[in-house]
């Protein structure tokens, strides 16, 4: 296993904000992405008010070679929970004013795809009822491609729909070593060109503000990591995230190369240079929701000057 380099280090969450969104969070069984997942930036996110919920349930029907959250066959679909995930962010706003942007994601249930997309939608709508000024951003999974999901998704408008690639196209089918010696998949069950299509499909379709992240580490080199950079451009992408790969457990793909923080610099000059790309957070502790508010907001004080300039 590789040494991970001094650069590699979170915070720990601690404080009262930290401490009540907790408990918050537990109170109302919401499931957040940011304990689920393991994410570094926790405490970082909850602290300035950012939170990634999970929506339907916590066990994936895919089994990502990169992932930490658990692998099996999906339950039922709460369809009740679109309306317990608004109570709970009423709740969480009004005992903790710093709630100002929510980001859903969810784990994939590829039985039930246009199931899904229905919660996500009652979701966004629901929050939206709250009239509380809570930014939305979805993070979707692929939906196998289906259309009807990704209109259902359009018609409920999100601030800000993302769509994570993970990895470059060669990766997505390659078996890897874990720190066991297993062989895992980094995608499976994933399919490059149709993650690439969504986003496409949405920018093309809607006025939806669309963003994508991926992460290094994973055994992809510096041509094919522009290759994905240049495949996100044409597609339309407006905002990207890109970070180390930090494998969860032994039974994870191993790490191949912790990036420096001169080679994160490169990616985010060649990022900037592109013309549909509109901001870029690129660094060894940055997830998808990682400065998710700050992005937004970046890009659309952008889009008010614009429309000034005009």
């Amino acid at each position: 296993m590789i040494r991970k380099p001094s650069w590699i280090k979170s915070t720990i969450p601690i404080g009262n904000n930290f401490t009540n969104l907790k408990k918050l969070v537990s109170k109302n069984k919401l499931h957040t992405v940011c304990e689920e997942a393991k994410c570094p930036n926790l405490g970082e996110c909850w602290k300035l008010g950012t939170l990634t919920f999970m929506i339907l349930g916590d066990i994936c029907t895919r089994s990502c070679g990169f992932c930490a959250i658990k692998t099996g066959n999906g339950g039922i679909i709460d369809h009740l929970e679109p309306k317990r995930l608004a109570r709970g962010i009423w709740d969480l706003k009004k005992n903790n004013n710093l709630i100002n942007h929510v980001v859903l994601t969810s784990v994939n249930r590829d039985d039930k795809n246009i199931e899904s997309a229905k919660i996500f939608s009652d979701s966004i709508k629901e929050i939206r009822n709250l009239h509380l000024g809570i930014k939305i951003e979805v993070l979707i999974p692929d939906f196998l491609g289906d259309k009807k999901a990704f209109d259902m998704i359009i018609a409920a408008q999100p601030d800000v729909l993302n769509h994570n690639m993970e990895t470059v196209e060669r990766l997505y089918y390659l078996h890897q070593n874990t720190g066991t010696e297993k062989k895992r998949s980094v995608r499976p069950q994933a399919n490059y060109h149709r993650s690439i299509h969504l986003l496409k499909y949405f920018k093309d379709n809607s006025q939806i503000i669309t963003k994508s992240g991926f992460m290094v580490g994973l055994g992809e080199d510096r041509i094919e990591v522009r290759k994905l950079i240049d495949d996100l451009d044409n597609a339309g992408c407006d905002l990207i995230t890109v970070g180390q790969y930090l494998q969860p457990t032994k039974e994870h793909i191993n790490v191949t190369k912790f990036y420096s923080l001169s080679e994160f610099k490169e990616i985010e000059v060649y990022t900037k240079k592109k013309s549909n790309i509109k901001s870029v957070e690129c660094g060894p502790m940055v997830r998808s929701s990682y400065h998710a508010e700050t992005q937004l907001k970046k890009i659309t004080h952008n889009k008010s000057e614009e429309r000034e300039i005009v």
